[in-house]
């Protein structure tokens, strides 16, 4: 009880300090290096409309820690520590919250590519 609650912005801002942030032009020549894994954490619903990076893992953010340990029966085994972790959602927000689990998992190189359009309108790969 002691602590002071905090707010979706000071999560956001302690994430964005830990996370950093890619610009689409940035991280789509990344695109299909076999050391990096795309991960798109929107629903499904959003993804089955808009589409999604071509290749991107499809991990919702309500289960990335399951998938994201390799002690958990949901582990991801495309997700070692070894390989760059690049993460999109909408428009950035839950990426980079995903980005600072990740980061917090032990995950050391994880970048917030933020939202999917901007990926899209880049010329980034999609499927």
């Amino acid at each position: 009880m002691g602590q002071t609650p905090k707010t979706a912005s000071q999560y956001m801002e302690e994430a964005n300090q830990v996370v950093e942030r890619l610009s689409p032009e940035v991280a789509i020549p990344r695109h299909g290096d076999s050391n990096v894994v795309f991960i798109d954490v929107r629903d499904g619903k959003d993804i089955d409309q808009t589409g999604t990076i071509a290749g991107a893992l499809r991990i919702p953010r309500g289960v990335i820690e399951f998938a994201a340990d390799d002690t958990s029966k949901l582990y991801n085994p495309a997700l070692t520590k070894d390989k760059e972790i690049m993460v999109v959602c909408a428009a950035g927000g839950m990426a980079a919250l995903t980005g600072r689990t990740l980061h917090e998992m032990g995950y050391p190189t994880v970048y917030n590519v933020g939202g999917f359009n901007a990926w899209k309108d880049a010329g980034g790969p999609v499927e």
